[in-house]
């Protein structure tokens, strides 16, 4: 590898193939195809204001948190979203919220959910203890199914969909939270003990599949400490990253895949009372700030969506919220420089 230094005075990297990792901002050329290229957004990524959540739900003035989602922007549910334990569930259209007659068999919060509108799972939580509680809901109704070998609340990482799920993180206990590293694979029925996670906590986020799973953030022992310590998970084993999230919190919202995830909201400042909007991007590798992040500030959101297009709702920060907020993002990749 050389350096080219006759554009602008400055030291441009002169390589035979683009760089497998390279971080935003990051130029090069290319000797192989003559083209100068640089690693970038070529849109500012940006929340956008959605429907509010009904002023008619389970908790103060219409504010709901510590729930979970699932499903898509336009097409998402919302369960167990209420200022203690709870049963309801909410659907969402891409413009407003519907209270649902479907309600979960067991009342709770800081619960974890994946899946679709209509085939969605509600993991764990806490009931007035942590919960093993994992139940299915097929579009009309929610089924109670095999439970978690380990109860575990205060919003443990959840990866996969109904019927291939991965449950790692939380808290067996109520309070004060006790972080566990246990890690479940769910397989439609039931829940087999996996390799356990290299940094104990609860209040992480997760996404990604069952296989190819991505964990970060959390609150960590001892006490309780934000952390912004990122995980991968292979089907068999997880391992820490080099680098973690630029603002260590807990009670985040994560979503996409293990190689292009967004991270947003949480409390990142001990001991947890500090709510930000901060939004970061994954891009495999490292987590690189979004130049604006949502526009309420809050931890304990219910989320649902992809990297690209995402939801968060409810929360606290401080009070409850029923604000809905939507994101538009593309994925960080390589651009080819035009000059003339």
């Amino acid at each position: 590898m050389v350096a080219y230094t006759g554009i602008q005075g400055q030291n441009i990297l002169i390589v035979s193939s683009d760089p497998s990792n390279p971080t935003e901002g990051q130029i090069w050329y290319n000797s192989t195809s003559n083209l100068l290229k640089g690693y970038a957004n070529v849109v500012t990524n940006a929340w956008a204001s959605g429907g509010n959540l009904p002023a008619s739900s389970p908790a103060p003035a219409g504010g709901m948190r510590n729930g979970a989602g699932a499903g898509t922007q336009t097409a998402a549910l919302g369960f167990g979203l209420a200022f203690g334990p709870s049963t309801a569930t909410l659907s969402y259209n891409g413009t407003s919220w519907t209270a649902l007659p479907a309600t979960m068999n067991t009342a709770r919060t800081y619960l974890a959910g994946c899946g679709t509108q209509t085939a969605a799972l509600a993991v764990g939580g806490k009931t007035t203890v942590a919960s093993a509680a994992t139940e299915k809901y097929d579009g009309t109704s929610w089924t109670a199914t095999g439970s978690l070998n380990v109860a575990r609340g205060y919003r443990a990482g959840l990866s996969g969909n109904q019927t291939a799920a991965l449950s790692f993180g939380g808290s067996s206990t109520n309070f004060p939270p006790t972080q566990i590293a246990n890690s479940e694979s769910f397989n439609g029925t039931s829940w087999t003990a996996t390799p356990t996670l290299n940094t104990a906590r609860s209040y992480l986020a997760g996404c990604g599949t069952q296989t190819s799973a991505l964990a970060f953030g959390g609150d960590v022992p001892p006490g309780s400490t934000q952390s912004g310590v990122t995980e991968l998970w292979n089907g068999s084993t997880w391992t820490s990253n080099p680098t973690g999230l630029n603002t260590a919190r807990k009670g985040l919202g994560g979503l996409g895949v293990q190689t292009s995830a967004l991270a947003f909201g949480g409390n990142s400042t001990p001991p947890g009372t500090t709510s930000t909007g901060a939004t970061e991007i994954w891009n495999g590798s490292t987590w690189t700030n979004n130049p604006t992040g949502l526009a309420t500030p809050r931890s304990g959101m219910g989320f649902a969506g992809s990297q690209t297009a995402g939801l968060g709702f409810g929360g606290y920060g401080p009070g409850n919220k029923n604000q809905t907020e939507e994101w538009t993002g593309t994925d960080v990749a390589v651009r080819t420089i035009t000059t003339s």
